[in-house]
C-alpha cells in the first residue's frame, strides 16, 4: 500500500491532472476460537500479513473506497471482522491522505521538465508536404535538432502530428519548429526576432523560420538616427519586433521595435521632408499633330520600295567585288 501513496504524490508532484488523490492501507488479523477471539490490526511491516490470519488491501479517495483485496487463512470471516477492519482502514486511509494533502494540495499546474510526454497537432492536409520535406529532409532535421520523435498522418481532418519527447525543452523544440513551417505572420503579433543584415536605410530581421521582413531605421527606436551605425545593432542580434501590416500586392512585412518600447515624455513626430517641386512639364502636341502610329501601309508601294532596295543593295554589292581591270 506504500505503493499506492507513493505513486499518488508522485502522480501530483509530476503534474499528472489526476482527478482526486488515493490513499492506500493493509489491515491483518490474528485470531482464535475459530474467530471468536480476535484482533484487527493495520498491517504496516508485514509482519501481520506472514503471521496472521488475513492481508486485506484497501484503497481509497476522501469519498469512498476505489479497490479492496483479501487474501485470508482461515474457512470465512464473520460480519464483525470485516466491518471492523473496514471502518479501522478508513480510520487510517484518511490519516495518510491527511498526510499526502499536507504534502501537495493539488497536482502541479504542468508536467514537470524532464516528465515524458506525447503532444498532438492537427495541420492543414495541404501542408503536410512542407512539414515532411523532400525525402523527408525537414522532419528529420527537426527530430535531429529537438531530441523529440515527429510522426504525422493523414486523416480526415488534415495532418495528424504526435511529438513525444523525454522532457519538455525537447518538445517546445519541435512544436516551434513545425509551427514555424505551418503558421501564417499575424498582424499586431510580436515575435522575437534575429537580425540578418544590414542595410544603409534598416535590417532585415527573420521573425519567422523562413519568414524575414524590414525593420526600417525609423522603426528601431523613438529616438532619430541618421546612420545604421548609430543604432548599434548587428548581424546575429536579437530583437522583438510587432507586425504591424502586410503588403496586400508584394506580400512584404512592415515591422517596428519602437512601438514596443515607452514613447518619451513630450515626444514630437518629426516633420517629412518636403518632395522638390518639379519643373513645369511641356505642353503635349495635339492628336492631330502627333505622327500617328500604327497607320495602315499600302501593300503594292510597300512590294515596290522593298524590290528597289533589294536591286540597290546587289548592285552595290556587285561593285564591291569587282574586278579592277
Amino acid at each position: 500500500m506504500a505503493t499506492v501513496c507513493a505513486g499518488t504524490l508522485a502522480l501530483m508532484d509530476a503534474g499528472v491532472p489526476i482527478k482526486k488523490p488515493v490513499s492506500g492501507i493493509a489491515m491483518g488479523l490474528i485470531s482464535e476460537n475459530k474467530g471468536k477471539n480476535f484482533a484487527v490490526l493495520s498491517d504496516i511491516l508485514g509482519d501481520e500479513d506472514h503471521l496472521g490470519d488475513m492481508d486485506f488491501k484497501v484503497t481509497g479517495t476522501k469519498d469512498g473506497i476505489t479497490a479492496t483485496q483479501m487474501d485470508i487463512k482461515v474457512d470465512g470471516l464473520s460480519f464483525e471482522i470485516l466491518e471492523k477492519a473496514l471502518m479501522q482502514a478508513h480510520e487510517g486511509r484518511m490519516h495518510i491522505l491527511g498526510k499526502i494533502l499536507e504534502t501537495m494540495p493539488e497536482p502541479r499546474a504542468d508536467l514537470k521538465e524532464h516528465a515524458p510526454r506525447i503532444v498532438t497537432m492537427m495541420i492543414p492536409k495541404e501542408l503536410i508536404g512542407a512539414v515532411i520535406g523532400p525525402g523527408g529532409k525537414i522532419i528529420q532535421g527537426i527530430q535531429a535538432e529537438s531530441g523529440a520523435t515527429v510522426s504525422i498522418e493523414e486523416v480526415e481532418a488534415g495532418g495528424r502530428i504526435e511529438i513525444a519527447g523525454t522532457n519538455k525543452a525537447a518538445i517546445d523544440c519541435a512544436m516551434d519548429k513545425i509551427k514555424g513551417i505551418v503558421s501564417l505572420p499575424e498582424i499586431g503579433e510580436v515575435y522575437p526576432s534575429k537580425v540578418k543584415s544590414i542595410m544603409a536605410y534598416g535590417a532585415f530581421v527573420e521573425f519567422m523560420p523562413g519568414k524575414e521582413g524590414l525593420l526600417h531605421i525609423s522603426e528601431i527606436d523613438w529616438q532619430r538616427f541618421d546612420t545604421m551605425e548609430q543604432t548599434g545593432l548587428k548581424e546575429g542580434d536579437k530583437i522583438d519586433v510587432k507586425l504591424l501590416e502586410i503588403d496586400q500586392k508584394t506580400g512584404k512585412f512592415k515591422l517596428s521595435a519602437k512601438v514596443l518600447k515607452e514613447k518619451p515624455e513630450g515626444y514630437v513626430e518629426p516633420e517629412r521632408r518636403p518632395r522638390p517641386e518639379r519643373g513645369e512639364r511641356r505642353p503635349r502636341p495635339d492628336r492631330e499633330e502627333r505622327t500617328e502610329r500604327g497607320a495602315l501601309v499600302d501593300p503594292e508601294n510597300a512590294i515596290n520600295q522593298i524590290s528597289i532596295k533589294l536591286r540597290l543593295s546587289k548592285m552595290l554589292s556587285l561593285s564591291f567585288y569587282a574586278p579592277v581591270v
